[in-house]
Formats: structure tokens, sequence, C-alpha cells
């Protein structure tokens, strides 16, 4: 299926001289002119640590008008100001605006939960905030039960979903749980893009992969990805890979 909404992102004007984003390949890309588009529902940046895949994503949750530390458009809280400037520079193209849509970081997911517990101790005459996650505050469950919560009850359908390395919270059986509920929010008109490392995500049915690397930014085949031939190589002779893992070192 086509993107329901973002189509592409470019950058709108030159970096200032002195960022470090510009040692950063998928950026390089980026300033040399190239449009990163989204020709599919589900979008993949992978890529080693340090490629650049989370930087790009908030970037792009920031020119979508998410709050950089996560959560929906409607989300302002700050505990600190760690996000890049990059957001600033993405011009994106639309091919609508979504009804819903929210920004998942794994690394800030606790600071979304709080603020979530906090709005809600604020008097208000409308319902609680929480009982749009599930009813239950997100802090009284474990990292995986709450995110597969929020997933199962504040996504709504007919919205643009940005994921930071959700496979961070699950296990396998829970990463399968979630392509079940991607596929599901895709049917009603919903488009994802993830940054992710897992190949168990990865192999969600006609989606579209970015290679992110010091070379820039190169649409891959699932089975061509390292995280994917790495891991099989593994599972099929862990003690052969593991030899050979011990005698390099």
């Amino acid at each position: 299926m086509e993107p329901s909404y973002l189509v592409s992102v470019a950058l709108r004007r030159q970096l200032p001289e002195d960022t470090y984003l510009r040692a950063l390949g998928p950026v390089r890309y980026l300033m040399e002119g190239n449009v990163l588009s989204f020709d599919r529902s589900v979008t993949f940046l992978v890529g080693e640590n340090g490629s650049g895949k989370s930087t790009l994503l908030e970037a792009i949750a920031v020119a979508s008008g998410f709050n950089p530390e996560g959560g929906t458009r409607n989300f302002s809280f700050s505990t600190r100001d760690t996000h890049s400037i990059l957001g600033q520079y993405l011009t994106p193209a639309r091919r609508r605006y979504a009804k819903d849509g929210f920004f998942l970081r794994a690394e800030s997911f606790y600071n979304v939960a709080t603020n979530i517990d906090e709005m809600d101790e604020e008097p208000s005459y409308g319902p609680r905030l929480i009982d749009s996650y599930g009813g239950i505050s997100l802090h009284h469950q474990s990292h995986g039960e709450s995110f597969l919560r929020l997933v199962q009850n504040r996504f709504g359908g007919h919205g643009l979903y940005l994921l930071d390395e959700p496979e961070a919270a699950l296990s396998p059986g829970r990463l399968l749980t979630l392509m079940g509920e991607m596929h599901r929010l895709v049917q009603e008109d919903s488009q994802f893009i993830i940054a992710t490392h897992s190949p168990i995500l990865m192999a969600f049915p006609n989606a579209r992969l970015y290679l992110l690397d010091e070379e820039g930014i190169t649409p891959v085949d699932y089975r061509e990805t390292e995280h994917y031939q790495l891991t099989r190589r593994f599972l099929e002779n862990p003690e052969r890979m593991l030899r050979y893992l011990f005698e390099e070192n």
C-alpha cells in the first residue's frame, strides 16, 4: 500500500558549518539535494549503531509537528533539551494530514508515561487521559506490556506513527504481536516509519527498507541486510559463529 500521509522529506536550507550532523552519511545525502521518499505504508530505517537512524527519525518527527521527546502532537513536555537541530531544516511533503499520530522513543518512553500521569493529576472535567492508554498507568506495567498497551489502545488508525527501536521493549513473541497490530493499523489507513535493528520486524510484508550508513541512504532488500544475514548464520550454527568470534578475540 502507498503511504497515506508523509510522502517525502528534504533539506530546505543548508546546515550550519559547525554542526556534527554534517558528519553523518544520511545527512550528507540530504545536503546533496536528494529527497528521502516514503513510497510504502511501512518504512524501516536500518543500519549500524551511530549511522544516524534515530537522529533522522527524530528530525522527521519534529518536522511533522511531534514533541522531540515523544508522544502525540499535543505533548509539549521537555525534561532535557538534547534533540538535534535537523528537524528545523527538514521540509516534509504530505499527501494529507493524519487524524492520529504518535512518536515513540524507547529512551524517553518513561518520560511520556510520567507526563500522562502528571496531566491526569491536574483538575479536569473531561475523562482521564490514561483511559486512552488502557486505563492503567504505564508505570504500573512492564516496559513491554505498557508499550503494547499503548499501541493497542492509543493508536486509533488513520494515523502517522514514528517508532524508534520498538524492539528494545519487546520479546520475539511480543514483536509478532506488534506486527499484527501494525497490519491492522495499515488496513485502517495508517503509515509507519520505524528505526530498527530487528530482523523480525524488518520482515513486515511489502515494507520499504532504507540502509543508512556513511555512504548515505540506500534502498535495500530484506535478505541483503546484515541484520538478516548475520542472524541467519548465527541461528544455523551458533557454536561455529561463537568459536570464530572467540578465536578472533
